[in-house]
C-alpha cells in the first residue's frame, strides 16, 4: 500500500474540524467518516433536536463538495430529486432540468416523511448514481453519496422505509443524547456564552478526498477476514431469531467499512476487530426479527452480538491504536 501518512493527516484535519460543531459524537463522527470514504451511504436515525442534519452539514461543508439539501415533505416530487423535461420553445426542444441529486452530497432531511414514490426514486440514484428521465440515463457527479436523517418510525407522520432502501445505506447511526458536560457546552455555543463555532471550509477539495478513497479500496483484506464475515452473515440467514437476514450487499458493506476503519487506524491491512467494529452499524438496519423477539424487546445489536460470539475469530494479528 502506498505510503498514506499525507492522506491519513488529511482524515484526522476533517474529523477534527467536524467535532467543532457537532460535540461528543467523536464514534459517530468517525463511523460516517468510514461510511464516506467506502463509498457509501448514511443514514442518520434518531429523535428531533440531537445533531442529525447539523452533522450531515458539517461533512459537507469540511469537505469542501457540492450539497443539497432537501427538506423530505409529502408534497416531494420525485422530479425533485432526479429532474424533469421542459420544452423550451426558442429552440422548440424539451431540455433536461437537473434534480436536487445532481451534486456530491445529497442531503435527504427526514426521509421518511415523504411518500413511497418518492422514496423509490431514490433507489437507482443510490445504487448506480444515476437518473433516467424519460427513457433518458443522466450520471451524477463524482463521488456522489446521500446522507439522510429519520425521526424513528412511529413518529407523528413519519412512514417506514423500505427494506430494499435501507439495504442500500452502507451504515445506520444514532446520535443519542448528550451527556451532562457536552450539554453545557452545546447550550453555552448556541446561547452565547462562547463564540459560535464556525467550521472551516474546504479542508479538503475533491481531488484529495477521491485520492483518499482509492487509498482505502487498496487496504488488503486477508482470505480468513473474508471466510468470518462470510460465516457471519450466513448465521443471519439460518438464525430461526431472524426473519431476513444480511445481503450480500450487506456483507460487501462490512468489508468496505472495515477498510475505511483500518484506514483510520493507520493500518494497510484488516484485522478481525476491524470487523466487530462496524457490524452493528452495518447489520442492524438489514435483518428483520421474529415478532416474538420484538414483544421481549430484545434488539437486532443483541442478536447480532450472539451471532458474532459464536463464529471463530480467525488470528491474524493484533489491533492497532490511532
Amino acid at each position: 500500500m502506498t505510503d498514506n501518512t499525507y492522506y491519513l493527516n488529511m482524515a484526522k484535519n476533517v474529523l477534527m474540524e467536524i467535532k467543532k460543531s457537532v460535540v461528543g459524537k467523536d464514534e459517530v463522527i468517525c463511523k460516517i467518516m468510514m461510511a464516506i470514504l467506502a463509498r457509501g451511504h448514511v443514514l442518520i436515525e434518531d429523535i428531533p433536536g440531537v445533531g442529525k442534519t447539523t452533522m450531515a452539514l458539517a461533512f459537507a461543508e469540511t469537505l469542501g463538495l457540492k450539497c443539497n439539501r432537501v427538506q423530505f415533505t409529502p408534497d416531494v416530487m420525485p422530479s425533485d430529486i432526479v429532474g424533469f423535461n421542459m420544452y423550451n420553445r426558442a429552440t422548440n426542444k424539451f431540455e433536461y432540468k437537473a434534480g436536487a441529486a445532481d451534486c456530491n452530497i445529497l442531503l435527504a432531511d427526514e426521509i421518511n416523511r415523504t411518500s413511497p414514490k418518492t422514496q423509490s426514486a431514490l433507489l437507482q440514484v443510490m445504487e448506480e448514481g444515476k437518473v433516467s428521465v424519460d427513457g433518458v440515463t443522466y450520471a451524477l457527479p463524482e463521488p456522489f453519496m446521500v446522507i439522510a436523517t429519520q425521526n424513528p418510525f412511529g413518529s407523528v407522520g413519519t412512514q417506514k422505509l423500505p427494506e430494499s432502501q435501507m439495504d442500500r445505506f452502507m451504515i445506520r447511526v444514532t446520535m443519542g443524547y448528550p451527556s451532562v458536560e457536552d450539554e453545557v457546552s452545546i447550550m453555552k455555543s448556541k446561547t452565547g456564552g462562547l463564540s459560535n463555532r464556525v467550521l472551516s471550509k474546504n479542508v479538503i477539495n475533491a481531488q484529495d478526498f477521491m485520492a483518499m478513497r482509492d487509498i482505502v479500496d487498496e487496504v488488503y483484506v486477508d482470505d480468513s477476514i473474508y471466510e468470518y464475515v462470510a460465516k457471519i452473515v450466513a448465521k443471519t440467514r439460518d438464525s430461526e431469531d431472524i426473519l431476513q437476514g444480511i445481503s450480500p450487499r450487506g456483507s460487501i458493506s462490512i468489508i468496505n467499512m472495515a477498510k475505511a476503519e483500518a484506514f483510520l487506524r493507520g493500518h494497510d491491512y484488516v484485522l478481525p476487530s476491524d470487523i466487530q467494529f462496524v457490524l452493528n452499524d452495518t447489520m442492524a438496519h438489514r435483518i428483520i426479527l421474529n415478532r416474538s423477539l420484538k414483544r421481549g424487546h430484545i434488539t437486532e445489536e443483541s442478536v447480532i452480538d450472539s451471532i458474532c460470539r459464536s463464529v471463530d475469530v480467525p488470528k491474524i494479528g493484533t489491533r492497532g491504536i490511532l
